[in-house]
């Protein structure tokens, strides 16, 4: 019988380069919730995230500007895991990053693995999220504890970030926001900050 030389033996899959294009800003999320009503904005998720910020052991993620992350979500009271890295920001302009997620069974179980390898838990940011969609965008207002509250406006691409980043700024400025005002320090910098002043 003749051995199969299909691409059953190829290897494995190289994975996809995605890029996330945010822009954040601080405001009144209520006050931005009624805008997103007038505009007719779908709201398509009400979430709790819970994301643990790991330290590594080979190599210092405040100076590499990297982030490595497991999440848990929580939807009308079951609760899912993802484990996300992200890589150092790409422009100036807005918080664009390299990502690369995916979901995992058992949050607990891959904390205990990440341990086990020598990454440490460097903090913990819980936050409310409501998410809607407008214009091919999400727009994500965002009560994080011990921080504030933001407005996010994101949306994925593989090819040119510029364009996508200045559809985002056109978003804001519909919700009446200044893309001059972005915050391009995280959540977490925003939580690391505070605790050391």
């Amino acid at each position: 019988m003749a051995r199969s030389t299909g691409a059953f033996f190829s290897g494995p899959a190289q994975p996809h380069s995605m890029y996330e294009v945010e822009v954040k800003v601080p405001a009144d999320i209520e006050a931005i919730a009624e805008r997103l009503d007038e505009l007719g904005a779908e709201q398509v998720d009400t979430v709790i995230q819970t994301d643990t910020y790991y330290d590594a052991p080979h190599r210092d993620f405040a100076e590499t500007d990297e982030a490595f992350r497991v999440r848990r979500e929580t939807r009308k009271g079951v609760t899912n895991a993802k484990v996300t890295y992200k890589g150092p920001l790409l422009e100036a302009e807005s918080k664009s990053r390299e990502e690369f997620e995916t979901g995992v069974e058992d949050g607990d179980g891959i904390d205990a693995i990440v341990r086990h390898l020598g990454f440490e838990p460097a903090a913990t940011v819980r936050k409310n999220r409501r998410v809607y969609e407008t214009r091919e965008y999400d727009v994500t207002l965002d009560a994080v504890d011990d921080v504030g509250e933001f407005v996010e406006v994101e949306r994925e691409t593989d090819g040119d970030i510029e364009p996508v980043r200045e559809g985002a700024y056109e978003v804001l400025r519909d919700l009446g926001l200044d893309p001059d005002e972005q915050q391009r320090t995280s959540y977490l910098g925003m939580l690391l900050s505070d605790a050391n002043e």
